[in-house]
């Protein structure tokens, strides 16, 4: 027998045990940038709801995409959140694991670069960000293994202090969408890459993907508060992140501009801020009905007292949808209509 058989016999095994017998408390894994969002729903649902709050985990994007994927059934996750859409691999992997992903866009966030009150002021493009931390980088016309080891030593207007960098692991979506955005937006710059990129476009992707191994940039795993205590510790040191740990930070740190904009709320509800990308949640439709309060869940995320424009999540740092937008996802995520990449 398949796995995907043997799945759908394991939980519709479930479902004749009925709801009751199920697991009753909702749970939910993926990005550590939703991560605060969505325990602020799942605390507001459990406080006005009958059901039980649910358990969020910080897994990243990554993680929790490949906990969703694998199947279904009362031990698997009901809902991942995730800080980049979901790739067609994993799409594909729900499909084959007989997942059905609903998906729920809920916003928009800044990635930013930024470091505490007392260190040196930046203000950075895209391609400086590139030239710190990409493995290789183009000096003369040509690759070569990155040389760079103070900020001055790529332009003489940044700090003259060592580059140092912490930012996420490869599992995480922030990561994932800094790359596409900053680095490959950085690489671009460069004359030789614009050609490489036209050339092919796998091998652009990959010098672009390809950050620098020897200690300028520090992996410091998924948990964004730790960044934010190492940066402190380390005013030398820059770390990356979503804009609402800035934003719930302010009084410690500060946020580099990029190409100008500053990292501010209005700037990338405007579009403005060049280093920003869409928020998500996906639910797993076949536990709907089966793990008590999903809807209901999905209902209090997509009310207008949450992520609308005076709602709770705002004060939290998430940066709204249009209003027509919302209306239509949250009609679509009210209608648990199966995603169709």
């Amino acid at each position: 027998m398949k796995k995907t058989a043997i799945l759908g016999v394991a939980f519709s095994a479930l479902l004749a045990a009925g709801a009751a017998q199920a697991r009753d408390q909702i749970s939910i894994v993926g990005s550590s940038t939703v991560f605060p969002f969505s325990t602020a729903v799942a605390e507001q649902f459990g406080k006005k709801t009958k059901f039980t709050t649910p358990v969020v985990e910080s897994t990243g994007s990554g993680g929790g995409m490949k906990l969703f994927c694998a199947g279904v059934g009362e031990g698997t996750p009901d809902i991942t959140n995730a800080s980049r859409r979901i790739k067609e691999k994993e799409f594909k992997k729900c499909g084959e694991n007989g997942v059905t992903p609903v998906e729920v866009k809920v916003g928009f966030d800044g990635i930013v670069l930024a470091n505490a009150k007392s260190g040196d002021v930046f203000a950075l493009t895209r391609k400086q960000i590139f030239q710190a931390l990409a493995a290789e980088v183009p000096v003369d016309g040509k690759m070569v293994p990155n040389p760079y080891k103070k900020w001055s030593d790529i332009d003489a207007s940044l700090p003259n202090t060592k580059i140092e960098v912490l930012g996420p692991p490869p599992t995480s979506g922030t990561r994932d969408a800094f790359v596409e955005i900053a680095m490959r937006g950085g690489a671009k710059k460069f004359d030789t890459l614009a050609a490489l990129r036209k050339e092919d476009k796998k091998a652009f992707k990959a010098i672009a993907k390809n950050i620098r191994e020897d200690g300028a940039f520090i992996e410091a795993g998924e948990n964004d508060n730790l960044i934010v205590q190492k940066l402190e510790a380390n005013p030398a040191a820059l770390g990356i992140f979503g804009f609402s740990f800035l934003d719930q930070n302010a009084d410690k740190l500060k946020g580099a501009t990029v190409e100008g904009s500053t990292p501010e709320f209005e700037k990338i509800a405007a579009g403005e801020y060049p280093i920003s990308r869409s928020l998500f949640f996906y639910v797993k439709k076949e536990h709907v009905g089966v793990i008590p309060g999903i809807e209901e869940f999905v209902a209090e995320f997509t009310n207008e007292a949450a992520w609308g424009d005076e709602g709770y999540l705002a004060d939290k740092g998430l940066i709204p949808l249009p209003k027509a937008d919302r209306d239509a996802i949250a009609e679509s995520a009210k209608n648990l209509t199966p995603l169709a990449l």
